[in-house]
């Protein structure tokens, strides 16, 4: 059986679909031929430039991309092409009002969708295929249900099946109910379960019940959802085949706008949510259970995609670093010298040995999971971290030279103005440290535990007000598609975190031009000063219990903890005497206390 699979809008233009990818390469291992890839984002974003004259360039489609999702504007921009041209288009219209949201770029965009859509069935139509599948996630829905509608009406013969995380859980069974032309919705991982749904549609149809995850339809037109399969082992997690999108990355103008990256993942699901699930956390789904790659076998793919595509920049997909890979596979691709560029998920509890591991590996831009620097807010998202540690993290991260990527998250339950009121004014001393990109009051997500658990603090929840504006379905026929949902503002107010808001907008205008810096001399420590914010200056360390006490501070200490490893260097300082010269680090600015605990934020040279 011939299968196409399709990755719609709104796909990074700059890195491959791992889910095609993945699944080329499962299909071929059980001798059953790759799919073609339609790369429908790479498409539409050559469709939109020719038609514009190049005024809807690669740029927009990426601000979209990026910056839609909250807001559904992917789906809204095919939502007139699948539910008639005026649908949505007034609400929407009132809906970006009231939420100051700037729509230039989704109007034009939308002008052209409808033209577009004809164009992408007239060449799936073409392809000799019998299956195609439309892998989604985020804001491929209305797109890819556009494309699928018309496709079967055009050709009612081809099987359609719909996979991705868009289809996990209860989504799934929503999607096949409420598209006839969705023929099959897989759900769950489908590297097991799309080729085995291949051979059975060639070999045995009438076995679709043995198709673990898969819905599909009685003669009577009912949806049966299979129970969910086994969660794909580590050892059978594949390496993708991206030899089609780099093709057509080649022949699209995309690739005179940006470089091309690859994509990989050494691991699934995440080892600290398996038990300590962060609250508002959505991600994963029902697959939770952490797998890695034996470090070997990752080294490996990494070499054979970078070799064959001549590409160094890698996206590493993980929720999390497999801890051991410090061990094991980072230190093996910094010993092969591949100056890679390569980004990863982290923890936020790394020491500066491992950042260093992370560093001579060629990992230059980390998104650690930081999303707050308030220790009652990061215990209520269950992160299993402290704001000494983040700071921590946060600075020698920068020492290091590597791109930090974090938002500040508030609106927890519980969540209280004045557990604020001592970290705000220590904000100014850190801004020679990579800022959040904003702050953001968090969403109610479909999987996370708040929605799970309506007691958590979230007890009314209805789809988010945007879904309305992109489905024609009643609200209550929304409940089981959608993944955001609105519910009632908990924790600190709009007039409360404006002084966050106001702190967090100086620390961003301030950090390209600040810098502190601790460097051992010979005369003792100097830590150099000059932020934006600060008087210049060079303050100078030279007795030797302030060194050792400045030494303990890189790791964040307690006062009684300073003092235990004081007295054990032979070094007497009484409590008052320790304190009093803390506070007076503090009026300098150059340490962040919070929860009783301490940290120095002075970054080092490389090698220092």
């Amino acid at each position: 059986m011939r299968t196409c699979l399709v990755c719609m809008p709104w796909h990074d233009l700059s890195r491959p679909s791992l889910a095609i990818g993945v699944l080329r390469t499962a299909c071929r291992n059980k001798g059953i031929d790759a799919p073609i890839g339609y790369h429908g984002g790479l498409r539409f974003a050559d469709f939109l430039a020719e038609r514009t004259g190049g005024a809807f360039s690669p740029f927009e489609y990426t601000a979209i991309a990026e910056a839609g999702f909250n807001h559904a504007l992917g789906d809204w921009i095919f939502a007139g092409t699948l539910f008639g041209a005026d649908f949505g288009i007034e609400p929407m219209r009132e809906y970006a009002e009231r939420r100051n949201l700037r729509m230039r770029s989704a109007s034009a965009a939308r002008e052209h969708a409808d033209e577009f859509v004809d164009l992408v069935v007239d060449e799936l139509a073409a392809l000799d295929v019998e299956l195609i599948g439309f892998t989604t996630t985020f804001m491929q829905n209305v797109p890819s249900l556009a494309v699928a509608t018309r496709l079967k009406q055009r050709r009612p013969e081809i099987a359609v099946v719909f996979g991705g995380g868009n289809c996990d859980g209860p989504m799934g069974i929503a999607l096949h109910r409420e598209f006839e032309a969705i023929d099959f919705v897989l759900r769950g991982e489908c590297d097991e379960s799309y080729p085995l749904l291949v051979q059975t549609l060639s070999g045995a149809p009438d076995r679709l019940d043995a198709v673990p995850g898969l819905c599909w339809r009685t003669p009577a037109g009912a949806t049966v959802a299979n129970p969910p399969g086994r969660l794909v082992p580590p050892a059978h997690l594949v390496a993708p085949d991206f030899d089609d999108w780099f093709a057509a990355f080649e022949k699209s103008t995309v690739s005179e706008h940006s470089a091309a990256e690859l994509v990989v993942e050494s691991a699934r699901g995440c080892w600290w949510g398996e038990h300590h699930h962060c609250t508002f956390c959505g991600l994963n789904g029902t697959a939770m259970a952490f797998r890695a790659k034996e470090p070997e076998v990752f080294t490996t793919e990494v070499e054979h995609l970078i070799t064959r595509h001549a590409v160094l920049d890698v996206m590493v997909v993980d929720n999390i670093l497999e801890p051991t890979y410090l061990r094991t596979a980072l230190p093996e691709i910094a010993g092969r010298g591949w100056d890679l560029r390569l980004h990863y998920e982290v923890k936020a509890n790394l020491t500066r040995t491992q950042i260093d591991v992370l560093d001579a590996a060629g990992v230059r831009s980390v998104q650690p999971g930081i999303e707050s620097l308030v220790d009652d807010v990061l215990a209520r998202m269950n992160k299993g971290v402290r704001a000494v540690h983040n700071v921590r993290t946060m600075r020698d991260l920068e020492s290091a030279g590597l791109t930090v990527s974090w938002n500040w998250l508030y609106g927890f339950p519980g969540e209280r103005a004045e557990d604020y009121a001592a970290v705000l004014p220590q904000l100014p001393a850190l801004v020679h440290l990579q800022p959040p990109s904003c702050t953001a009051r968090i969403e109610l997500n479909r999987f996370s535990p708040y929605f799970a658990d309506p007691s958590l603090g979230f007890p009314v929840r209805t789809p988010a007000e945007v879904y309305r504006h992109v489905y024609d379905r009643p609200s209550e026929r929304l409940h089981d598609l959608v993944y955001l949902f609105d519910t009632p503002d908990r924790g600190l107010t709009a007039e409360q975190v404006a002084p966050l808001n106001e702190a967090v907008r100086r620390w961003i205008d301030g950090y390209p031009d600040s810098s502190l810096v601790s460097t051992r001399t010979a005369a003792g420590i100097v830590i150099r000063d000059r932020r934006i914010g600060w008087p210049a200056a060079d303050h100078l360390l030279d007795d030797e219990r302030q060194c050792v006490a400045w030494q303990e501070l890189e790791h964040g200490r307690s006062v009684r903890g300073l003092l235990r490893r004081l007295a054990d260097a032979g070094l007497a300082w009484d409590e008052d005497g320790l304190t009093g010269w803390l506070d007076e680090l503090r009026a300098h600015g150059l340490v962040f206390t919070e929860g009783g605990r301490w940290v120095g934020l002075a970054t080092s040279p490389r090698g220092g």
